[in-house]
């Protein structure tokens, strides 16, 4: 488990793997002709916070019985998290230029019989809550301290599932369970506030009987911080609302739901990579 002081150079790096996942799942999905950049861009810091600090895992031995599981619960962004597996090593780095292609590891969506370092396979919406419930269940049964992380969609929040999951965690008293709710507040069609309104959200969470934690989804101290507290918790399953943006880091795709599940064309994907390279 990481330690809670964090040094600048850590922080720094961590700015940088976010920046070149970011960069790396774009050409991903451009070669592709698929995917999800929105969500995915959105999610980039958490991702490289969780993979390259934070959780206790093994590249080099991925069914490792006493690691951290984590679960894409909004598994539409498996990019960014196919571009973190491959740098830790889970699988060859040429791989992710065949995704899509028939025979690759990597599915649209990720794939826990396909893919090393893949701990549920997950796009369909909803269910990754109620799936992490159980996986907690049965680590305290057979007494091991791993912890479960999901990272979850807000727009995949106005499944009643996720709602029958929360309250079951918090039955149970789940500590080992950890949710990060992507809270970038625009999903597929438009705004979340136009159309199912999730607020107040701190104030649902808590009365279901969790911890809640909001911090913005793109400062890694505040993510990290935010992810200690958490592993600190010993009475009940905590959630981190992120509060993000969608498409971060490309002036053109931020905020906008368009870029839900477009594929740049050739000159935005330039422009896209430049601005990512300057700003990070």
């Amino acid at each position: 488990m990481a330690n809670s002081i964090v040094s600048t150079g850590k922080i720094e790096e961590l700015k940088r793997i976010a920046r070149e996942l970011k960069i790396e799942a774009l050409k991903m999905i451009y070669r592709r002709g698929q995917g999800h950049p929105g969500g995915t861009f959105s999610a980039a810091e958490i991702i490289a916070s969780l993979y390259f600090h934070h959780l206790r895992i093994r590249p080099h031995d991925p069914e490792w019985n006493e690691r951290d599981r984590f679960i894409l619960s909004k598994g539409h962004a498996s990019a960014i998290l196919y571009a973190a597996l491959a740098q830790l090593g889970y699988f060859p780095v040429s791989e992710i230029e065949r995704w899509g292609e028939i025979g690759c590891c990597l599915q649209g969506h990720p794939d826990m019989n396909k893919t090393p370092g893949v701990d549920m396979s997950t796009g369909c919406l909803g269910h990754g809550i109620s799936i992490a419930t159980g996986i907690c269940l049965i680590s305290r049964l057979k007494g091991l301290d791993s912890r479960t992380y999901v990272l979850l969609g807000d727009g995949e929040c106005q499944s009643g599932i996720i709602w029958e999951g929360i309250m079951l965690a918090a039955k149970y008293c789940l500590a080992n369970l950890i949710a990060i709710l992507d809270y970038n507040q625009v999903q597929l069609d438009g705004r979340l506030d136009e159309i199912l309104p999730m607020e107040p959200l701190k104030e649902k969470w808590a009365s279901f009987g969790w911890n809640v934690i909001e911090i913005d989804g793109h400062d890694i101290p505040q993510i990290l911080n935010a992810l200690q507290k958490a592993s600190n918790k010993t009475d009940m399953p905590t959630v981190i609302i992120a509060n993000t943006i969608k498409g971060k880091g490309v002036s053109f795709m931020e905020g906008k739901a368009e870029w839900h599940g477009k594929v740049p064309s050739e000159d935005e994907m330039k422009l896209a990579i430049e601005e990512l390279t300057r700003n990070g």
